[in-house]
C-alpha cells in the first residue's frame, strides 16, 4: 500500500461489492476516499485492481484511516447490520473528536439508528443513518440515498451524497429525510413496498405462464411493453430481461429454485405498521382479491374450453386485468405511504 500525504474527504469501511462501487462512484465525482476493511488484504487487492489508477487511498488500521481524513472526519460504514456496526462504532469513538461524523449506509433497523444517534450525540459525535437503494449498479453509477440523523452533519456530507446519487430531471435522488432513525425508516418502508411489488410481478408471471400458457419470450415482450408506459420501473425492466435470458437454449428462470430470502426490512415494515397502528395488511388483501377474481375467471374459462375458442380476446382481457392490478398496487401503496 503506497503511502499518500493527501487527506481524504471521506473514509468507507467495508469492501464488499457495494462498498467498492460507492468508493469508485465518489472517486469519479472528484472526492478522495480512504478505503478500509477488517481484513487488510482486501484493501490491498482493491487498490491493485478495481481502484488502480484512481485517487483512492487505503489504510491498514482504523487509526491510520482516521489520521488520513480531513476534519470534520466523515466515515461511512457499509458492513452487516447489527453487531458489526456497533463494533466499528465502539472502535471509532475513542479516535474521533466532537463534530466528526459516522454514517451507517447498511440495512440497519431504524430503532438501532435512533439509539446510535442519541448515544453518539452524548459524546459530541454526529451520526447519520442512510438508506442506500439501487443495488450494486446503483452504488457504482448513482444510488438513491436517504440520510437522516444529526442534522448538523448534513452540510458536511450533502455535496458528496448529492453528487454521487442518481439524477432525475437534473435533480439528485437524495435529500435530508429527518432526525434520528428517519433515514433507515424510509429505507425500510421503501423495501416493504419493493417486496410487495416483486410479489405482484411473481403472481403476474404465474398467470401469464399457467393461465394463458405464454412462453418466456412472449412474457418478456409483455413486460417490456408495460415498461414503456405507466408501469415503467426498474423491477419491470429487469423482469423482462430475466425472462428472456437463456442458458443451454432454455430459460434460466425455469432452473432457479422457487424460493426467496429476505434481509429483514420487509418484516420490520410489517412490525412497525402494527406498532404504529397502520393496517398495511389491507394492501395484500385488496391485491389478493383482485387476483382471486382473475384466477376464478381463469379456472372457469379452462373448464368451459373457452380459452381455445376465444384465445385472442381472453388474452387481451387477461393482460388488461393483470396490468390493472399492478398499476392499482403502485397507486395505492404510494398514496398509503404518504400517510
Amino acid at each position: 500500500m503506497a503511502p499518500s500525504s493527501e487527506k481524504a474527504d471521506i473514509a468507507l469501511i467495508g469492501l464488499a461489492v457495494m462498498g467498492q462501487n460507492l468508493i469508485l462512484n465518489m472517486n469519479d465525482h472528484g472526492f478522495v476516499v480512504c478505503a478500509f476493511n477488517r481484513t487488510v488484504d482486501k484493501v490491498e487487492k482493491f487498490l491493485a485492481n478495481e481502484a488502480k489508477g484512481t485517487k483512492v487511498i487505503g489504510a491498514k488500521s482504523i487509526e491510520e484511516m482516521v489520521a488520513k481524513l480531513k476534519k470534520p472526519r466523515r466515515i461511512m460504514l457499509l458492513v452487516k447490520a447489527g453487531d458489526a456496526v456497533d463494533g466499528f462504532i465502539k472502535q471509532l469513538v475513542p479516535l474521533l473528536e466532537p463534530g466528526d461524523i459516522i454514517i451507517d449506509g447498511g440495512n440497519s433497523e431504524y430503532t438501532d439508528s435512533t439509539r446510535r444517534c442519541k448515544t453518539l450525540k452524548e459524546k459530541g459525535l454526529l451520526f447519520v443513518g442512510s438508506g442506500v437503494s439501487g443495488g450494486e449498479e446503483g452504488a457504482r453509477y448513482g444510488p438513491s440515498l436517504m440520510p437522516g440523523g444529526a442534522i448538523e452533519a448534513w452540510p458536511h456530507i450533502k455535496n458528496i451524497f448529492q453528487s454521487i446519487s442518481a439524477k432525475v430531471d437534473g435533480e439528485p435522488c437524495c435529500d435530508w429525510v429527518g432526525d434520528e432513525g428517519s433515514g433507515h425508516f424510509v429505507k425500510m418502508v421503501h423495501n416493504g413496498i419493493e417486496y410487495g411489488d416483486m410479489q405482484l410481478i411473481c403472481e403476474a408471471y404465474h398467470l401469464l405462464k399457467d393461465a394463458l400458457g405464454l412462453d418466456h419470450d412472449e412474457m418478456s415482450q409483455i413486460f417490456s411493453d408495460w415498461n414503456k408506459g405507466e408501469l415503467d420501473s426498474f423491477l419491470i425492466e429487469i423482469t423482462s430481461n430475466i425472462l428472456k435470458y437463456k442458458t443451454d437454449s432454455e430459460p434460466l428462470v425455469t432452473k432457479i429454485r422457487d424460493s426467496a430470502g429476505q434481509k429483514g426490512t420487509g418484516k420490520w415494515t410489517a412490525i412497525s405498521a402494527l406498532e404504529y397502528g397502520m393496517p398495511v395488511t389491507l394492501i395484500g388483501e385488496l391485491i389478493t382479491l383482485f387476483f382471486e377474481v382473475i384466477l376464478v375467471i381463469s379456472v372457469y374459462c379452462k373448464c368451459c374450453n373457452i380459452i381455445l375458442m376465444f384465445k385472442t380476446n381472453l388474452r387481451i382481457y387477461f393482460l388488461i386485468l393483470i396490468k390493472t392490478c399492478l398499476k392499482f398496487y403502485n397507486i395505492y401503496i404510494y398514496l398509503k405511504s404518504n400517510f
